[in-house]
């Protein structure tokens, strides 16, 4: 504790940016937790539902689904409906437009996680050689004093254990909420391909009529 309270007190220039560092973590990893929390929807349960809906045609029901699902889910299926009564022949473009804006609002903030994992290592050694460094000065003005040079090199390391267990927290959350991101891909896939099997229904119906006016 005391070799702690040392390094603050002398080193507290070069921390404060490793501690500014640490406070962006956590808030943002808060953040995103609480934003993922309130749109995390039973996809699993909706896509049976939506799918009786599309089967009998009715675009109204769909839609209401959609919005009594809510959520970043609900959303991008509500624009689905929409999309999927409007211009079903480009669809798939339509929708991959819509899903990567959600995505966009799903992936806000994480660069500043994936930015403190790389930079907040090299803070920390920044630290210790700035530590160093006024500790062979003090060296070289006060002389050998084995106790004041063990102080000062155990006051550099702690700069360095600092920011890597910042970088360690950062990575841990960004690569956490990149999966929790993924799942929300995959879930966009699959209501895509599920609009996508009723335009390809519509359109093979629509390709067989056509056949049957010719052959008659």
């Amino acid at each position: 504790m005391e070799l702690l309270l040392h390094s603050i007190q002398l080193d507290w220039p070069v921390l404060t940016p490793i501690l500014i560092c640490a406070i962006l973590v956590v808030a943002v990893a808060i953040n995103r937790y609480s934003f993922y929390g309130k749109n995390k929807r039973d996809v699993y349960q909706f896509l049976p539902e939506l799918k009786r809906e599309l089967v009998k045609e009715n675009m109204s029901g769909a839609q209401n689904l959609s919005i009594k699902l809510g959520g970043i889910i609900g959303e991008v299926t509500e624009e689905a409906v929409r999309i999927f009564t409007e211009q079903r022949s480009g669809f798939s473009r339509a929708f991959d437009i819509s899903a990567a804006l959600a995505t966009r609002k799903l992936e806000n903030h994480l660069t500043i996680l994936g930015t403190i994992g790389g930079v907040a290592p090299f803070l920390g050694l920044f630290g210790t050689v700035v530590r160093i460094l006024y500790t062979f000065q003090d060296l070289a003005t006060q002389g050998n004093q084995s106790a004041a040079v063990a102080m000062g090199i155990g006051s550099a390391l702690i700069a360095t254990a600092f920011g890597l267990g910042v970088a360690i927290l950062a990575v841990i959350f960004y690569n956490y909420f990149q999966s929790v991101v993924k799942h929300y891909e995959d879930d966009f896939n699959l209501i895509k391909l599920l609009f996508l099997s009723f335009v390809d229904s519509n359109d093979e119906s629509t390709i067989q009529s056509s056949s049957n006016i010719a052959l008659q």
